[in-house]
């Protein structure tokens, strides 16, 4: 207890030291923020900046952060994995004694109505990044949530159906690989690793900013394979596995 309240204490005295610093709200002083405003448009024909920084400004950095995903999901999949003597079975509820709760009309007529939406609207977010507030990363999540209303809307043996679950790991290695990729074919081209080297395109056009509409959709394929990897996992792990 004592270590904690000396811990605690001298926590909140950095804190407040580092509050009492901050500029005032509204009060911008980073002029690495004002370059980026400056040379993103007219130079990359991006009207969205956070996509030009991430994508290609620092789009080294940013090839890191997207296989730290790739390695936490391949975690989970390690820890996760079924056992290999393990007869063929069916999924119903883990909890003993407990029947599983039947899915309503109105879930299930709800999530089929959700789902086009759900995939249309990834789509957009990912394919309009350079555009607009979104990209491969936000694109993806709202697209990995597209099984989940499939499962919502039928049974778990249905999910893995429609979902196999080796395309869903081919969509996983080759939206990673294909960031690193594309890296590589810019220095083939004679210029540096992820060096914009395509056509940049019209300002506001789908196809503006060279390479940044590949990379985007790189991060989504990646990004949507790697949650959807997680989300069966956990439901094989949390659904009992039962002889048929």
């Amino acid at each position: 207890m004592t270590l904690f309240l000396g811990s605690a204490v001298a926590l909140a005295i950095l804190l407040a030291c580092s509050f009492a610093a901050l500029p005032p709200t509204g009060d911008y002083r980073g002029p690495y923020g004002d370059l980026v405003n400056a040379v993103t448009v007219p130079e990359r024909n991006v009207t969205d900046t956070v996509t030009a920084v991430n994508f290609d400004i620092r789009g080294f950095d940013t090839l890191g952060e997207e296989f730290i995903l790739f390695v936490s999901v391949m975690g989970v999949l390690l820890l996760l994995r079924p056992q290999g003597n393990e007869p063929r079975r069916r999924h119903e509820d883990r909890e003993q004694g407990r029947p599983a709760v039947p899915i309503s009309d109105a879930v299930r007529v709800t999530a089929l109505l959700l789902l086009p939406v759900v995939v249309l609207f990834g789509i957009y977010v990912v394919t309009h990044g350079q555009l607009t507030p979104g990209g491969g990363f936000q694109g993806g999540v709202i697209l990995a949530t597209a099984p989940l209303f499939l499962y919502l809307a039928g049974e778990f043996g249905n999910f893995r159906k429609a979902v196999p679950r080796t395309l869903v790991h081919i969509a996983e290695a080759v939206g990673g690989g294909g960031y690193a990729a594309i890296g590589l074919a810019c220095l083939g081209a004679g210029a540096a690793f992820l060096q914009n080297v395509l056509p940049l395109g019209s300002k506001g056009t789908i196809l503006s900013g060279g390479t940044i509409p590949l990379i985007n959709a790189s991060v989504g394929l990646e990004v949507t394979g790697g949650l959807v990897l997680g989300l069966m996992v956990y439901l094989e792990e949390t659904l009992e596995l039962k002889e048929e």
